[in-house]
Parts: C-alpha cells; structure tokens; sequence
C-alpha cells in the first residue's frame, strides 16, 4: 500500500488565520453590524476553539445575546452561525483568489516530490471545505490539488485537537497509522494526529511557534525551499540531516522510526 502524506491546511499550506480568516470574520461581523471585531491577539485565543462556527457560537455570551439583541433559542443561534459562516466563507475565499496568502515554503516542491514517488495526498481541516479547497489550489495548482482527498468542516463530530478527522482520513484512505505522516502546525493539530497514532511533523506559522510540540517526530519553521526560503530545524528528535528542505526520503525515514 502507498503512503500517505496528510496536511491540515491553516498555517500548514498557507499561513492563513492572520490575513485570511481574521479579517473575513470582521468583514462578517461589520456587515451583519454586530459591534465585534476581533484584534489579532483576541483571534490567537480564539484558535483555541477548533472550528471556526464554534469560533462564532463563542459571541452568544448571555450579556452580548441581551445588548446586540440576538436570538435566545438555540435552533435560531445556531441558524445566524450557519449564515455568519456561510459570509465568512465567501470573503475568505475571495480572499485566498486575491493571492494575499502564498503558499508556505516548501509545500507545492514536496507535493510534487510525494505525488511522483506515489504517496497518496490528502487534507485534514476543521475548516470549511471551499476555503480549504480554495487554498490548497493557490498553493499548489488546481491540476495538482485534483489528486488529494478532502476531509473538512463538519464532516466529523468533534474538531480538533480530537483525533476524529485523522482517524476518518485512515478509514477512507485505507492506510494504517504506520502508513502516514501528518504535516501540521499547532498544538491542537499536533494532539489531534498523535490521538489517531499518527507521525507528525510540524511547522510553525505565525500564531503557533511557542506552542508544546512534544510528540511531534520533526518541528521546523516550514518544509523549505532554497536558496530563498530554507526550513530551520527547532526539534529534531530522529537526528534527521536536514539541509534547508524537508523531502520526502526524510519523512520516509520517519516512517521507519518507532
């Protein structure tokens, strides 16, 4: 059976929340004109919460419920989430069209190194699935996002740091955990990987570099691309020999490792 390579997508294939997700909620906000707009450190608690409708739901505090006037009934709460969601979704996409988030280092060279050695592709996000779509085509071609399997949003009950999407990405890729390497960038995804018994190795993005990555199998600051972009190594448990660049003989290797 082929490997599997499986990436989380914000801070892993792009560094998203900052310039991507943040200012699309506002947006949201400002045009359903709740006084709400979240700073930058305000948001980097909020990640906190896998999801981004958990992200919303967090609002409906009773006293912002009573000043902004907003439903008292559940079923109600969680229809104006579903709908904040849905507008959220659209600016962040127009967002990602408008390329302000590249590609992180490294991520469309070792998709292309992975797919020619025949590992299978996939990505595992508590995000919606058209933004994580949106931003794994910027970051690596519609031609070759075409070969990864999507698993986002709600289609596991409980989001990260549970290991419920990783596991439903073994089920429907039909590889054991021996079988994969995760890429991830946060605590919460770190946590979510190693629950389903899974390799990680982690990049850290801007919101996530003093975070506890203890578990991981490799911690760097991207998978790299020289001369420009080289990865720096900040845990490197298996004593890997890396030169600049994440590749994939490394994460082979990894697969070896206990």
């Amino acid at each position: 059976m082929s490997p599997a390579l499986v990436f989380d997508c914000d801070g892993v294939l792009a560094d998203t929340e900052r310039d991507g997700h943040l200012p699309a909620f506002n947006r949201t906000f400002e045009e359903a004109g709740l006084p709400i707009h979240w700073s930058e450190q305000e948001y980097g608690h909020l990640l906190a919460i896998g999801g981004g409708k958990e992200r919303l739901a967090s609002v409906f505090t009773p006293l912002f419920v009573e000043t902004a006037h907003l439903p008292t009934d559940p079923d109600e709460q969680r229809d104006l989430i579903a709908r904040w969601h849905k507008a959220k979704t659209a600016h962040y996409t127009e967002l990602v069209a408008a390329g302000v988030m590249p590609g992180r280092p490294g991520i469309a060279r070792i998709v292309a190194e992975a797919s020619a050695a025949g590992w299978l592709l996939a990505v595992a996000s508590t995000s919606a699935e058209a933004s994580v779509r949106a931003v794994l085509e910027h970051a690596v071609g519609a031609e070759r996002a075409a070969e990864f399997a999507v698993f986002a949003g709600d289609v596991v009950p409980a989001k990260k740091p549970a290991p419920d999407i990783y596991l439903l990405a073994l089920r429907e890729l039909g590889v054991g955990p021996d079988e994969v390497i995760v890429v991830e960038d946060s605590a919460n995804g770190l946590r979510a990987a190693l629950g389903a018994g899974l390799r990680t190795v982690v990049t850290v993005s801007s919101y996530t570099a003093g975070e506890d990555f203890t578990g991981a199998s490799l911690v760097v600051s991207s998978l790299g691309d020289l001369p420009d972009e080289p990865a720096t190594v900040l845990t490197n448990p298996h004593g890997l020999v890396v030169d600049g660049e994440v590749t994939v003989s490394h994460l082979e290797h990894l697969l070896t490792t206990p």
